[in-house]
């Protein structure tokens, strides 16, 4: 059993004295593990780290063992990403969160969401929402995608500012004022037919919306924590956005 592929390295776990088990999210064959052997030694190490683009050839005797990869670099970034703490945590958050999906199960919207979101990792008002895109795509992967087009109570697509915690979709401003207190704020920039960009209130209340579905449908029943990479990615973010909203240059 062979194949060739492309992806996106998530991480490493040391294997023996010299070689590796790298985890690559690859495009047509979802999260993939493979022993990488001499994945310690010094020309190997800069390719396996967390956010290079690689080529992955995969070779086992049966389709169910681990079996062994070669990788080759196509785009080497990590030491770019590695001088900013919000990019470093950015891909420490959607490895942990891409973990969630069974392995091998290919996801080929996520892979390329993923690769677009690393190319903006130092831009914190894109990688934000971006960031909130790719956890909006992740819980529709998961069965638990939100509906964001239409309110739920008279189906109007217009002024939608809430979603139900209970269903996960969106409630307009006349419909959902009474309940108010009880549904969670739908930023601009996510509601239909808006083109507004995010800000630090849009993606803390964006934030808030996807990690209550998460804790709901994932985490909770699974018994598992959230990785602690995506609050130190929020923060890092919020502050990356905190002179802007300032005015400061």
């Amino acid at each position: 059993m062979e194949w060739h592929d492309e992806g996106i390295v998530l991480g490493v776990r040391r294997h023996g004295e010299t070689s590796v088990i790298a985890e690559v999210m690859t495009e047509e064959h979802g999260r993939h593990m493979g022993l990488v052997r001499g994945g310690r030694s010094r020309t190997q190490r800069p390719v396996l780290q967390a956010g290079n683009r690689v080529s992955v050839f995969w070779r086992a005797r049966l389709a169910e063992h681990l079996g062994e990869f070669r990788i080759e670099p196509i785009q080497q970034r990590a030491a770019l990403l590695m001088q900013s703490s919000m990019a470093i945590y950015g891909i420490q958050a959607m490895a942990a969160l891409l973990r969630l999906l069974p392995e091998r199960d290919p996801h080929r919207k996520l892979c390329d969401t993923l690769e677009i979101i690393i190319g903006h990792l130092d831009e914190p008002e894109v990688a934000g929402e971006l960031y909130i895109r790719f956890e909006l795509a992740l819980l529709n992967e998961l069965g638990f995608g939100l509906d964001l087009e239409k309110c739920a109570a008279s189906g109007t697509r217009s002024d939608l500012i809430y979603v139900s915690p209970k269903t996960g979709r969106a409630v307009c401003r006349t419909s959902g004022h009474p309940y108010a207190e009880r549904l969670l704020a739908l930023p601009e920039f996510l509601q239909p037919e808006m083109n507004e960009a995010a800000d630090s209130d849009g993606l803390n209340a964006a934030f808030r919306l996807t990690g209550f579905f998460l804790n709901r449908h994932v985490y909770e029943p699974r018994g598992i924590e959230p990785d602690t990479a995506r609050e130190s990615f929020i923060q890092a973010t919020l502050k990356a956005l905190a002179p802007q909203a300032a005015g400061i240059v």
